[in-house]
């Protein structure tokens, strides 16, 4: 990767080589902490770019989809979409090779969601039936749930649309839940619906009296083998007026769950309920066997600390018994060592608006601060927010990171190899 024609970012003293790579393009983001930026080549890095940064967006507002070369430093624009919101952007995803790009667009007249299926390099591009919220790592396969819904529960994951268009699920819904596109016809398919969900999982899925809860998906995600899927339900009790951003409306009222199923029919598990979930936790991804979920939890109410599961909902163990959870875990690709960032309102987060990605021994519990990046960003609502998300690329040594640097939002690279021997 000739990526040191990039500025180098230093503040801190980092531990390993870190570059800006949007130094001339402000108001930028990569995705998330389970999907890297970076291109399965190594040569590309997709961003999405904010229009603006002091405000929500609006329902047809326009964002950019922007490519860097990052072997000649071009960064360009590849498209435009009405179909983003702040914390992900478009939810921009590589496919098989660098000739896959996806994201979701709105189609304004109707209102209605959708993917596209771009090729980079030709600018050809495929409109798909289904949206995108993760690609299987071979880029056949689009998971997602209804992206219109998430702000029911929280902004900043999904797309922008009048409230009149957006469905109410009141009790388990037999026509909503998670969505399988097929990326060679374009075509989409119910994977799963909520109401299936609920009556298959074993263990269940405990909702008391659920005809009186409203019930969503939210996050959804293939494992690093591309053969099983982490899906996430939220629900609350029904309440008027209809309401939207639950998490600032009333947020101890919504209870979470994750399934975890295969491509097609199969077994159907609660790795975790609602029972662990209201002690106090957040993020929860693949280990990199594709087998196991890690998190963070309250497990014994005495703090979060990294816990561990089986896909099965069996084993559930801290991984740590002292060292404190925070941020977007990932256990790395060695399987020693855990990468995570932290929030502005944890403890372990700097005064000055910075926050540490910290890098977690797993043998030893040792840690050490790989890079200390600025996120305090000022626009008050919580879905602006500027998190890390450090993501894995593909070869297991890279890593891209958000930040808020020189009063706008930018995405690094991180070379991990110094700590990976």
């Amino acid at each position: 990767m000739a990526i040191r024609r990039f500025p180098r970012y230093t503040q801190f003293e980092p531990l390993v080589p870190v570059w800006c790579v949007t130094p001339d393009t402000p108001r930028c983001l990569h995705r998330f902490f389970d999907t890297s930026p970076i291109s399965p080549s190594g040569r590309y890095l997709a961003v999405f770019q904010l229009p603006f940064e002091d405000r929500l967006p609006q329902p047809g507002d326009v964002g950019g989809v922007r490519l860097v070369d990052l072997e000649t430093g071009e960064n360009r624009v590849l498209a435009e979409t009405r179909g983003w919101e702040p914390q992900m952007g478009a939810n921009l995803n590589w496919g098989g090779s660098d000739r896959e790009l996806f994201f979701n667009d709105v189609d304004v007249q109707t209102w209605q969601p959708f993917a596209w299926k771009l090729d980079p390099l030709s600018g050809k591009r495929e409109r798909l039936e289904g949206t995108v919220y993760h690609a299987s790592p071979d880029g056949r396969w689009l998971i997602s749930a209804n992206m219109t819904t998430m702000r029911i529960t929280q902004p900043g994951y999904g797309v922008p649309v009048p409230d009149a268009a957006v469905r109410r699920n009141i009790g388990p819904a037999e026509d909503d839940g998670f969505y399988l596109t097929d990326t060679a016809t374009g075509k989409r398919r119910l994977r799963l619906s909520i109401a299936e969900a609920l009556r298959r999982a074993d263990p269940p899925v405990r909702i008391v009296d659920p005809d009186r809860h409203e019930i969503y998906g939210f996050h959804s995600k293939f494992n690093p083998q591309g053969d099983r899927l982490m899906l996430s339900l939220r629900w609350f009790p029904v309440m008027e007026p209809r309401p939207f951003d639950m998490f600032k409306l009333r947020y101890f009222p919504v209870r979470f769950a994750w399934i975890v199923t295969g491509l097609e029919d199969g077994p159907l598990h609660c790795a975790i309920g609602p029972e662990q979930w209201e002690k106090g936790g957040h993020h929860a991804t693949w280990f990199p066997d594709g087998r196991r979920i890690s998190m963070n939890l309250n497990i014994d109410r005495k703090g979060l600390r990294f816990v561990q599961v089986n896909a099965d909902g069996s084993g559930l163990r801290k991984i740590l018994d002292e060292t404190p959870g925070s941020g977007h875990p990932t256990v790395a690709p060695d399987g020693r060592h855990l990468l995570t960032d932290a929030y502005n309102r944890e403890p372990m987060a700097f005064p000055d608006g910075s926050v540490p990605l910290r890098w977690v021994d797993l043998e030893t519990g040792g840690e050490r601060t790989v890079v200390r990046i600025p996120t305090q960003q000022p626009c008050a609502e919580s879905p602006m927010r500027v998190d890390p998300h450090p993501a894995w690329d593909r070869t297991g040594r890279y890593v891209a990171f958000n930040g808020f640097v020189e009063g706008t939002r930018r995405v690094f690279v991180a070379d991990m190899k110094p700590l990976l021997g």
